[in-house]
This record gives C-alpha cells, sequence and structure tokens, in this order.
C-alpha cells in the first residue's frame, strides 16, 4: 500500500507541475473562497491546493479547519479515500504498447537518466519506473530542490482533518481519467520535459525556484504563483486545454447539479482556481456567488 500511496503522490504533483500556469489575475490574496446564492440554501467553500509542501509549512488555518468541519462531505480533485480505485491504477502508469524510456532517449541521454535515478535514490524501481509516462517521474525530484525533511500535499493534511471529522470523501474525477491525462501528451515530448528538469536540478540556484513557489503559496498570492510558472512551457502551450481549461469546465458543470444538494469543501490545485477560464469565474457566470474568505494561519 506504502507503494500506492507514493505513485498516487507522482501523479498528482506531475498533473500540478505541468497546469500550474498563468491566468487572470485575482485581486483578493486567499486560498479560501465561499460558493453561496442562487440555489444554494448552505454555503460551500473552494480551496486551493499545492500537491507537495514541507510538513511543516502545511497548516490548516482556523477558517478553513472551520469550512470542514461545516461543510457535509470534502471534493478532491480525485478521491483519494477509494482504496479500490488507487489499486487499480497501477496499471496506468506504464506508457502504451510496452514503450520504455530507452525508446525515447539516445544511449547518452538514457544513461543520464538512468544514472541520475540511481544516484539519487528513488521511492519506485527503476526497472518500474521506465516503463511510465515520463512526467509522471518529475515529483520524484521536487525533493531534490527543497531542504524539506519530510514533505506532504496539502491534500493529505485536510483529508486528516476531513476523516476526524468523520467526513465523506469524494472525487471531481477518477485516477483513471487523471492517468489518462498524459497519454493525450507525446511521451518523446514529456521525456524532453523530464531531462531538461533533471538538468536544472544540476544548476545553481535549483532549490531558490522551490523556496520562491512555496513562499507564493504560504502569502496565499495567486499572481506571483502564476509568474513563477515558464510561458515557454510546451506542455502547458500545445495542451492547456487537456490539462486544465477542459477540466475547471468539466468540474464547474459538475459543481452546478451538486452544490443545491449539499455543502462542500472542494479542494484542488491553485492555479484551477483563478483566470476567466478558473473555477472561480466559471462559478460566477453559473450565476454563483464567489467571494474571498481570510485564511491566515495565525
Amino acid at each position: 500500500m506504502e507503494l500506492v500511496k507514493k505513485i498516487i503522490g507522482v501523479l498528482a504533483v506531475s498533473l500540478c507541475i505541468i497546469s500550474c500556469t498563468a491566468q487572470k489575475k485575482v485581486s483578493n490574496n486567499t486560498l479560501l473562497w465561499k460558493v453561496s446564492g442562487k440555489d444554494i440554501s448552505k454555503p460551500s467553500y473552494l480551496f486551493g491546493t499545492i500537491h507537495i509542501l514541507c510538513s511543516e509549512d502545511a497548516i490548516i488555518s482556523p477558517n478553513l479547519e472551520k469550512a470542514i468541519k461545516d461543510v457535509e462531505e470534502v471534493y478532491f480533485e480525485i478521491d483519494l479515500d477509494n482504496l479500490g480505485e488507487m489499486l487499480g491504477l497501477l496499471k496506468k502508469m506504464n506508457m502504451k504498447g510496452d514503450s520504455t524510456w530507452q525508446d525515447l532517449y539516445t544511449a547518452d541521454e538514457y544513461d543520464r537518466i538512468k544514472n541520475y535515478f540511481q544516484k539519487n535514490g528513488s521511492q519506485i524501481p527503476f526497472k518500474m519506473l521506465e516503463k511510465y509516462k515520463p512526467m509522471l517521474a518529475v515529483s520524484l525530484m521536487v525533493k531534490e530542490g527543497s531542504t524539506c525533511k519530510k514533505m506532504v500535499g496539502m491534500e493529505e493534511v485536510i483529508m486528516g482533518k476531513a476523516n476526524s471529522a468523520k467526513k465523506k470523501i469524494q472525487g471531481l474525477e477518477s485516477m483513471d481519467f487523471q492517468a489518462g491525462i498524459l497519454d493525450k501528451i507525446p511521451y518523446k515530448l514529456q521525456a524532453e520535459q523530464l531531462l531538461q528538469y533533471i538538468d536544472s536540478l544540476q544548476q545553481p540556484g535549483s532549490k531558490d525556484e522551490f523556496a520562491k513557489l512555496v513562499k507564493a503559496y504560504k502569502s496565499q498570492n495567486l499572481d506571483s504563483l502564476e509568474l513563477l510558472m515558464s510561458e515557454d512551457d510546451p506542455l502547458m502551450k500545445n495542451f492547456t486545454d487537456e490539462l486544465l481549461y477542459n477540466r475547471n469546465r468539466d468540474w464547474a458543470e459538475k459543481l452546478e447539479k451538486l452544490l443545491p444538494k449539499k455543502s462542500m469543501l472542494i479542494a484542488v490545485g491553485a492555479a484551477h482556481l483563478p483566470g476567466k477560464e478558473g473555477v472561480i469565474e466559471l462559478l460566477r457566470k453559473k450565476g454563483y456567488k464567489v467571494e474571498p474568505v481570510e485564511n491566515k494561519i495565525n
């Protein structure tokens, strides 16, 4: 089970890294938003997460904790409490057609990739890892860009609070769907991105970039978060709809049906919240009132 949990983390972080991109500005610096009005009898809440963070920084604010206690259910991007779905995801990690990384790299590039994982130690055996879609491996290097002793996702912390409050956990998407997103992006392009990411970790200041990302998230400044993402990322340039916009629209449609029935905390990657194609604005267009809620830690 521990290996399965690690793989789930790999998928979540990979989607976060390649979908946290620039959208329109949100003037209010907060990650917590109240959804009310229209046909809602009891308010629901949106919260922007980050999928990997130093454990000492992953703190729940009093208002977020109150929101968890007040709502009936907690929704994440995927149902993190569904053991059967987690186990079924294992076979979805591999590239189609029995491809391996050896098929995507020159002999020299393959050796560089293999040596990197063997030298730094991987959570997943390399023989298994090299069959995975290349972008799934990105999260295994995220820790290299930090000085954390332990890293967690905000989802994990929120789920702990939700379980303690005996709240039902749900998902907006299936794990099968999320794993399939990366099949729409050419494996060769993913392989290029993986190699570039590994090379970037060897450069001076790589730890500073991670620190900047964490600082922007802790300050709850969505504008700063978007500026830290590469505007020239070919994945986002060519696959924005698949990675971000289509999913936001899909979620807004699902939420329009769910919001009148029950109160929820919807905790999704912070990049999905801002902009004209973000969840906040999409819900407003559907007639809901979405307003910022103070989310101070202390």
